[in-house]
């Protein structure tokens, strides 16, 4: 009998934490990420982004699913989004475009991350009702590791603008309805 108490107390625990294996590998997705770009792997980084948006939609739907949403995974989601969708895109793309405005980008990319961070606390003291408030980090992340696709497409002052615009639009007042 304690045999099968422990069993189900471990099934039970190791549900609870699901949905946060999957945020900390978006974590560790999103620092695999930075370090490719410190190793001048930029398209892997990319990749890697790439993959931090999947098991970044895997997370919250395993909490729904399973009944485990916490304020704690909340949290842990929210740290976790700032480098896989802040610092990692942020860096992307400025060692792929953005480094030869010397300290503008640098200050641009830093804008970016502060907004980013600005979002996500934003977001974690409000009530969700079922709209966001500004575009989620998760988007504007996705959208500025995309735009590294296309550096050799556009010249490199409308990533600038893309950085600036992306960040400006996280802080905003844009409501827009979860999906």
């Amino acid at each position: 009998m304690y045999f099968l108490e422990r069993v189900d107390h471990t099934v039970r625990r190791m549900k609870s934490q699901a949905a946060n294996a999957m945020t900390l590998l978006n974590l560790t997705l999103g620092a695999i990420a930075i370090v490719c770009i410190l190793k001048g792997q930029l398209e892997l980084s990319f990749w890697f982004i790439f993959l931090c948006a999947l098991f970044d939609r895997f997370d919250g739907m395993i909490a729904r699913k399973l009944q485990i949403e916490s304020e704690f995974g909340k949290q842990l989601d929210s740290l976790c989004d700032l480098i896989s969708f802040g610092v990692a895109p942020a860096f992307l793309i400025y060692q792929g475009v953005l480094f030869e405005f010397g300290i503008p980008g640098l200050v641009f990319i830093i804008l970016y991350i502060i907004c980013g961070a600005i979002r996500l606390a934003r977001f974690n003291i409000t009530e969700f009702n079922g709209h966001f408030t500004g575009v989620p980090i998760t988007i504007a992340g996705c959208l500025l590791a995309m735009s590294f696709l296309t550096i050799n497409l556009f010249p490199d002052y409308v990533f600038m603008f893309l950085v600036l615009i992306l960040s400006f639009l996280m802080i905003s007042n844009i409501s827009i309805q979860k999906r």
